[in-house]
C-alpha cells in the first residue's frame, strides 16, 4: 500500500434494535466487508491475538466478541487459536500457567470461544525466534514462536489510553503483545526516578517490580524509594502503580524512541504474513489505562463502536480521530480537553506523544494513516 492511497476502515455503531443489529452480528459483518476470509486459507493455523485482561481488570475484550471471529475462520476451514504473550511486569500473567488460569477466569474457556487458548512465548516468555526489520532503532526483533509460525493472523485490540504510549490499539497490541518479556524490554528501554518529596513509601513499586531494582534510602528518617537504574529494565508499571506520581520520567527524550520502537516491533509481528492479517479495534469502556492494569477506571468518553482493517495504522489513526470526535466525561480521568475535536488522551497524559507510533510505522511500510471510513 502506497502513501498516497486510502485504506479502508469499516465501522458499525452500537446503536441496534433488532437481533440483526447486535454485536454479534456486527462483527460477523465486518468481517465480511473487511474480506478477512480472503486472509486465510482452508487448513492454516490462524492466530486470534487477544489480550486477556490482568486480574481485576474488567475492560478487556469480552470473548463473547471473539466467538464469533473464530467461527467465521472455521467456516472457511481455517484452524484458529486464541493466543497472548507472557507480561513483563509481575502479575496475574507473568508465566503461561497464571496466564492461562487468568483466562480461563475471564471466560476465554473453549466451551465459550470454541477454540484452544495458548501462550504463544511459551512456560516462561523463552520461545521465541528473532525476525529481521529495517528501522531507526531494530535490525532485528523477537517475536513469540506461535506468532511466527502461525500462517495468518487476526488481531483484536481494545483501544483505550496509556500512560506511556498515549493510546493503545491495534499497532501497540502487535508491538507489546506479539513480543516475550525480552522483546518488551526492547521496546520500553526507558528509565526511571523517584521524586523523594512526593514518596509515601507505600511499597507498592517494590512489589510490582519484576527486576527487584527498587530499595529504600534514609530508612531511619523519612523513607523514599529508589530505583537501581542499572537493574531497571524500563517496563513502566512502577509508573502505573505509584499513587502520588512520584516516579519519574524525562518525557522529552524517552517518549518519541519508545513510540518508534513500538512500531518496529509491530512491522516484525506481521514480517512473513503479507496479506494475511486482519484487525479489529473495539471502542467500547475507553479507559485511560491498558487493559494489564489491576483495575479498570471509568471511561473517558461514550462507547463509540467497532472498527475493521487490513491497514492496522489506519484503523487506529480512525480510531484515534473517532475517540476525540466525541465529548469527555466530566467524572472522569480527563482534566481538560473535554471538547469535541479535542485530544482526550493527551487530556490524561499531557506529556504523551501517542501519533508518533502511527507516523513512524507508516515511514516504515506497516500502513498509512490516510483513510476511509465506511459504515456498514
Amino acid at each position: 500500500m502506497t502513501h498516497a492511497s486510502l485504506a479502508r476502515v469499516f465501522f458499525s455503531g452500537f446503536r441496534a434494535r433488532s437481533a440483526k443489529e447486535n454485536k454479534i452480528s456486527k462483527i460477523e459483518r465486518l468481517f465480511d466487508a473487511a474480506g478477512f476470509y480472503n486472509l486465510v486459507e482452508s487448513g492454516s493455523l490462524t492466530a486470534i491475538k487477544v489480550h486477556f485482561g490482568e486480574k481485576g481488570n474488567d475492560s478487556f475484550i469480552n470473548p463473547i466478541f471473539v466467538r464469533p471471529v473464530v467461527d467465521r475462520l472455521k467456516k472457511i476451514g481455517a484452524l484458529p487459536f486464541i493466543t497472548d504473550t507472557n507480561t513483563l511486569y509481575s502479575g496475574s500473567r507473568h508465566n503461561a500457567v497464571d496466564h492461562l488460569q487468568t483466562a480461563l477466569e475471564h471466560g476465554y474457556g473453549y466451551a465459550t470461544v470454541n477454540a484452544p487458548v495458548l501462550i504463544a512465548d511459551g512456560l516462561r516468555g523463552g520461545s521465541f525466534s528473532p525476525v529481521a526489520v529495517q528501522g531507526r532503532h531494530f535490525s532485528e526483533v523477537k517475536i513469540a514462536d506461535a506468532i511466527v509460525e502461525a500462517r495468518s493472523m487476526i488481531v483484536m485490540s481494545h483501544f483505550k489510553g496509556h500512560e506511556l504510549a498515549g493510546f493503545g490499539g491495534a499497532v501497540k497490541h502487535l508491538a507489546m503483545g506479539c513480543a516475550p518479556s525480552q522483546g518488551k524490554c526492547d521496546q520500553h528501554a526507558s528509565r526511571f526516578a523517584v521524586d523523594a518529596e512526593k514518596c509515601m513509601a507505600c511499597g507498592m513499586c517494590m512489589t510490582h517490580c519484576p527486576a527487584q531494582a527498587v530499595s529504600w534510602e534514609n530508612a531511619d528518617r523519612k523513607p523514599y524509594a529508589v530505583i537501581n537504574k542499572e537493574n531497571c529494565l524500563g517496563c513502566g508499571e512502577c509508573l502505573t502503580v505509584c499513587a502520588p506520581k512520584a516516579v519519574t520520567i524525562d518525557w522529552r527524550v524517552e517518549l518519541e524512541p519508545f513510540c518508534e520502537r513500538m512500531a518496529e516491533y509491530a512491522l516484525g509481528a506481521v514480517s512473513g504474513k503479507k496479506d494475511r492479517v486482519g484487525f479489529f479495534n473495539f471502542l467500547m469502556n475507553i479507559t485511560p489505562d491498558c487493559d494489564c492494569a489491576a483495575w479498570s477506571d471509568v471511561p473517558l468518553v461514550p462507547d463509540i463502536g467497532i472498527l475493521a482493517s487490513s491497514d492496522p495504522v489506519a484503523l487506529d489513526m480512525a480510531s484515534y480521530d473517532l475517540v476525540n470526535s466525541r465529548s469527555g466525561f466530566a467524572h472522569s480521568r480527563l482534566t481538560t480537553n473535554f471538547a469535541p475535536g479535542e485530544d482526550k488522551f493527551k487530556g490524561v497524559w499531557a506529556y504523551t506523544k501517542g501519533e508518533v507510533q502511527l507516523s513512524h510505522a507508516e515511514s516504515l511500510g506497516l500502513g498509512t494513516t490516510q483513510y476511509e471510513l465506511v459504515e456498514i
